[in-house]
């Protein structure tokens, strides 16, 4: 069966270059786009109930951008004034100049990894007597607090942000041929607004081993995936099967 309408659970992209568009225009395909998940900060009493005082620590470890708003918000919140000698060791350089929305980039201490988690070591063992904080949400990959511990530092976690699922009762889902799921929490969120939801004929695409696990654990059958060595993305993957099923 051709696809003729597909759901993707992300936001819509900003600004007119996205391959998504071009997948749209170029397949004659109409794709909408809706959040399955959202991310929701804690409150300040839940980040004392973890025993957390944002004085104790020299050092953040930054791995994603939420990390970085929810814990200036946090901070502003409790009324800590973050220290100008703060050190700040980030994932990514994106996640780093991210920093400039709340500090000035030049005046602070900013360490950054290069493309894997694993570039943070050096750095680390430059740094061995820092304390260091790591902003989290509530759900944490497992390979961050193997790789934290291995690396001999002094780390405490603290939750500050949350995700939850969409409010999506006002979708239509039966009229959508194809669903798009980027994470577990994104397959979690269909079944919970659509107990009684039937794959039929419809079209399941996703991104990463572990969503794809989820999706078959609730009984759907996947027919694409990303990311493989032919297609490293999801937009790579969708046009590649919707060259191959919309002939």
């Amino acid at each position: 069966m051709k696809v003729k309408t597909i759901l993707v659970s992300q936001p819509e992209p900003t600004g007119e270059s996205s391959p998504y568009f071009e997948i749209a225009k170029n397949h004659k395909v109409k794709i909408d786009f809706n959040p399955f998940i959202k991310v929701e900060g804690v409150t300040a009493k839940e980040v004392r109930i973890q025993k957390i005082d944002f004085a104790n620590f020299t050092a953040v470890i930054l791995t994603s951008k939420n990390a970085v708003d929810y814990y200036f918000k946090m901070a502003e919140e409790m009324r800590f004034t973050v220290p100008s000698a703060m050190k700040y060791f980030c994932q990514s350089e994106a996640i780093a100049l991210y920093l400039q929305r709340y500090i000035v980039y030049r005046k602070r201490k900013i360490y950054v990894a290069g493309k894997e988690l694993d570039d943070l070591t050096p750095l680390f063992k430059k740094h061995p007597d820092e304390k260091f904080l790591l902003p989290s949400s509530d759900v944490l990959k497992e390979d961050l607090p193997l790789f934290l511990d291995a690396s001999g530092i002094q780390w405490t976690r603290v939750v500050l942000y949350k995700t939850v699922h969409s409010d999506l009762r006002y979708l239509a889902p039966l009229s959508y041929d194809m669903f798009v799921f980027f994470s577990p929490s994104g397959i979690a969120s269909l079944f919970e607004n659509f107990p009684e939801f039937k794959q039929d004929e419809k079209t399941i695409a996703t991104f990463g081993a572990n969503t794809t696990q989820a999706a078959e654990e609730k009984g759907l059958v996947v027919n694409v995936t990303a990311p493989t060595k032919e297609t490293p993305s999801m937009t790579m993957a969708l046009d590649a099967f919707l060259k191959k099923n919309n002939k």
